[in-house]
């Protein structure tokens, strides 16, 4: 089942043409963030500025997808915006089963469309259709529209950009059938800038299955452990927003631009708040048995008889703390009437509230006018968030558009570095301690899922730099091989080691299997130099003053830990990526 070797779809936009090529080396790669890693380096090209033509926008799948629950994820790469440096993302929804029943492993896109169009293809199609009528549509109206016109069902994606990625936000998502998302580091600004508006990915191929009874009894072993134990059941039922009055409680919810880390108003935005008032239905990633989708909803007067439509919004952790806490607003109704507007632009919502609370904080405390900014923003004043969502995704004047190169960039214009909560990029919803933020400040994706940092530090571990960054090493190291498969993090107590080695055995993966340790190892490299060809210095990264300011459940940040365990992981970083002599 395992082939020795990858099949690459690559697509020119600019000459209009398509290859099929194979890439040997999967035991080497594995697929996923290995098999990213890889194809940036050999396409990206670091000379050139992001946006580029010449530079690519990979899409990648593992060697587990299609055949194991919960192997659900895609992986995205491309040069990112933000720092103009590699950057992955991970999405789920159906898009990793139709590039598997595509027949592909890797989709990569180079060059730029003349016209705004949509890439059509399948495992027997590949079209190139115009898409000058959803230009400045939202992303949830384009998803509708081609649901009505590509008539495919089954493994189909549909994955789009809104308003920001045509402007080439560096906070703009790429939507993935509605409610998953390439959140993070600007992917949607990149299918802007080559005219994308959306890909549209239909699995139409088939896939057969191991013969014998080896693989099934792994199968429904795994499927067990996923259904009927403890395990996942956090995630179907409350979800990650479960998470919300913990963190609270723990003093390490962010509030008002993390000017606080708990407040009374967390009874307004529970995961209970949020189940009792706005749930409707949960969802699931294809193959996925689990359902942590969550969908609230909320109502919108649209006529004068007083005649509401209902609008179906996604919630987790993320999303509630962005849009939620961090802005102020305490009433789940509010936090998802935001959220939804945000959807709609196309805009990564951790990033998209993150710069709307440093707007806030900067406009409180004089940093910027009104006048700057066109609109009155205040903590707590959901109408004015509302509007001021559209402003951003359309970089509707020089503040908006400066914002929207990242939270750092506009701090750095017009003052107001010191309480810009960025971590690498707008910070995740962990206000835990040290380790967390030397975490997502220097990670590779500095993402939250880099590592469990936010998990040591609530373990209240001792202030030791080296125990510290082994955990971060290894860790990072045990979650490559995860997202190279590529796995729903959530299921990382499910796929432990050994059942993986199993996974790939029955595939035919034996290879695979007994490499696993030396190839974990060699991707956390190999993502490390794809990083540092694009110019990355771990030793220049600075985390901003608020985090020492603010008080969290074990006191306030300790500066000489901090620094310590930051210039120790920047250390080590280096090392990870010197290549070979």
């Amino acid at each position: 089942m395992i082939s020795s070797t990858f099949k690459i779809l690559e697509v020119n936009l600019s000459s209009g043409r398509s290859t099929i090529r194979s890439l040997p080396g999967v035991a080497t790669y594995l697929g996923g963030s290995g098999l990213a890693a890889k194809l940036h380096l050999d396409y990206a090209k670091p000379e050139l500025a992001w946006d580029d033509p010449l530079q690519p926008l990979i899409f990648c799948i593992g060697p587990l997808t299609g055949f194991f629950p919960l192997m659900s994820k895609t992986v995205c790469a491309f040069t990112s915006p933000l720092h103009g440096q590699y950057a992955e993302s991970h999405a789920g929804g159906r898009s990793a089963l139709a590039l598997r029943f595509a027949g592909l492993d890797a989709l990569v896109i180079i060059g730029r469309s003349e016209r705004p169009m949509v890439l059509h293809l399948g495992a027997n199609v590949i079209e190139f259709m115009d898409a000058g009528y959803l230009w400045g549509k939202d992303a949830l109206t384009t998803g509708k529209l081609l649901r009505r016109i590509l008539k495919g069902s089954g493994h189909r994606t549909i994955m789009r950009i809104g308003v920001a990625g045509e402007n080439k936000s560096a906070m703009a998502c790429i939507n993935v059938d509605t409610y998953r998302h390439f959140g993070r580091l600007g992917g949607g600004a990149v299918m802007g800038a080559k005219n994308v508006k959306a890909i549209a990915i239909e699995g139409n191929g088939s896939q057969g299955l191991p013969e014998g009874k080896d693989y099934g009894a792994l199968y429904d072993d795994i499927y067990r452990k996923l259904t009927d134990t403890d395990m996942m059941r956090k995630y179907h039922n409350l979800g990650t927003a479960s998470n919300l009055e913990a963190l609270n409680e723990l003093k390490a919810l962010p509030w008002r631009n993390l000017q606080a880390t708990s407040d009374p108003g967390i009874e307004g935005i529970t995961g209970e708040r949020f189940a009792d008032d706005t749930l409707l239905r949960n969802a699931a990633c294809s193959g996925c048995p689990v359902g942590c989708i969550h969908i609230g909803f909320v109502r919108e007067k649209f006529d004068k008889d007083n005649q509401y439509l209902y609008r179906q919004v996604g919630y987790d952790y993320e999303p509630i703390f962005a849009t939620g806490s961090m802005l102020g607003l305490t009433h789940a109704p509010e936090v998802l009437t935001v959220m939804d507007e945000v959807e709609k632009a196309g805009l990564d919502v951790m990033s998209g509230g993150v710069a709307l609370a440093w707007a806030t904080e900067a406009l409180e405390k004089g940093v910027v006018t009104a006048e700057q900014t066109g609109i009155e923003l205040r903590f707590g004043d959901v109408q004015g968030y509302l509007k001021a969502v559209h402003l951003l995704a359309g970089a509707a004047s020089e503040f908006w558009k400066l914002l929207a190169a990242g939270t750092m960039v506009a701090a750095k214009h017009y003052g107001g570095e010191d309480f810009a909560c960025v971590l690498g990029q707008e910070m995740a919803g962990y206000a835990t301690g040290e380790v967390f933020y030397v975490s997502q400040s220097l990670g590779l994706r500095h993402s939250h899922l880099d590592t469990g940092a936010y998990s040591y530090d609530q373990s209240n571990a001792p202030k030791d730099v080296d125990k510290a960054l082994a955990f971060l090493l290894e860790d990072e190291r045990e979650r490559v091989v995860l997202t190279s498969m590529v796995a729903c993090l959530f299921a990382r107590k499910v796929y432990e080691p050994d059942t993986l080695r199993q996974c790939l055995t029955v595939l035919g993966g034996r290879e695979l299997a007994d490499n696993l340790d030396d190839a974990a190892a060699s991707i956390q490299k190999l993502r490390w130099q794809a990083r540092m060809a694009g110019g990355f210095d771990p030793m220049a990264v600075k985390i901003p003053k608020r985090f020492l300011e603010v008080t969290t459940w074990k006191g306030q940040a300790d500066p000489e830990y901090l620094e310590s365990l930051r210039l120790a992981y920047a250390t080590a970083i280096i090392e990870m990526s010197k290549l070979p002599q």
